[in-house]
């Protein structure tokens, strides 16, 4: 049977009048699956008992659900979440100060191979279904209630994978999370990080896509790049560069530059430069990222002289820096530590 999250609203007005049943209860259906964040058809309680059968007889709603929890010193909270077919990802909630953000994953696994990146090295496996990704959404968003007594504010489409390879997914998953009919999140508040996929960038530009933008450059010397990020193989510097420029003209929108700072290899005075150069044909704000190691990293983090020394250039060329604090560090919880093993 087919997942009642899979077919469109239509197919479900279809199914309700063939079954004998006013086209309406699709909207109270609709409003179960993407407003209330149902699980099951037993919690739709304003259908009726034998609806609510018929709806069983026909689809299966299958879901996620949290298999593991470990928290943080810095209140961090760490998600294992399996899928219905056994697959695993990690989800992140980040607490501060009248906010909590939801780091979410969009793949199992990740193809990209990123050097410094833990969850590279599990593979590609598979696409999130963008049910799945709004299952994430939605576990993260009950414990939040429960534990930071919040909802989620904030989204960071930054766990594993690489957002821009599953595109249709994440573009259906964000049009859910911020319809007035769904779950009403602002766009502002939601932001995609991509390691510089050209074709995906260009093409959110040409839906004028109003969620935040990030960028993992991490370098902006060609040769640094492409050793530490093999993506850069097939999406130049300079392609991904004239990309950002077209996302810019056609939407208007402040593009973040997300750079991890890595001991002797893009921690230098002249990659700083190099980094002025790269962002001057458009605006950005640049967000400077501690190395987090994990069990067999090859980098280490930039020493604080070095990062002063990075952090004054770009500022010097009037840059928009921020130096962010990463959460989570002690549950492996933090940028680039998100790696599971699976089947």
């Amino acid at each position: 049977m087919n997942d009642i999250r899979n077919i469109n609203f239509d197919q479900l007005v279809s199914f309700l009048k063939e079954n004998g049943e006013k086209p309406f209860r699709a909207k109270q259906v609709w409003t179960w699956l993407w407003k209330r964040g149902a699980s099951s058809f037993e919690e739709m309680t304003d259908l009726s008992v034998s609806l609510r059968q018929k709806l069983s007889d026909n689809y299966t709603f299958q879901h996620a659900e949290i298999v593991e929890e470990v928290s943080s010193r810095d209140k961090t909270t760490k998600y294992l979440l399996r899928f219905s077919d056994g697959k695993l990802v990690e989800g992140v909630l980040i607490p501060s100060k009248g906010r909590v953000t939801a780091c979410l994953s969009t793949q199992v696994g990740c193809p990209l191979h990123c050097a410094f990146c833990a969850t590279g090295t599990m593979g590609f496996i598979r696409n999130l279904h963008y049910s799945e990704v709004i299952d994430e959404f939605v576990l993260l968003n009950n414990r939040s209630q429960e534990i930071y007594n919040q909802r989620i504010t904030n989204i960071v489409f930054m766990g594993m994978g690489e957002p821009l390879l599953n595109f249709d997914n994440m573009m259906t998953a964000i049009d859910i999370l911020t319809g007035q009919d769904y779950f009403g999140l602002s766009p502002a508040r939601i932001t995609l990080s991509t390691a510089g996929i050209v074709k995906g960038i260009k093409a959110l530009a040409d839906r004028n896509f109003r969620c935040g933008l990030a960028i993992s450059l991490h370098s902006a010397d060609p040769m640094v790049r492409r050793a530490i990020m093999p993506v850069t193989e097939r999406n130049s510097l300079h392609d991904l560069q004239a990309a950002l420029v077209y996302y810019h003209e056609k939407t208007g929108e402040r593009i973040t530059i997300e750079y991890l700072l890595l001991s002797k290899v893009n921690d230098s005075e002249k990659a700083a430069e190099q980094l002025t150069r790269f962002c001057r044909p458009f605006p950005v704000k640049i967000n400077i990222i501690e190395y987090n190691s994990t069990s067999d990293s090859l980098f280490y983090k930039s020493d604080p002289t070095r990062r002063q020394n990075f952090v004054a250039v770009l500022e010097r060329c009037n840059m928009v820096v921020n130096i962010r604090q990463s959460k989570g560090q002690d549950i492996a919880a933090a940028c680039g530590q998100l790696v599971r093993q699976t089947n």
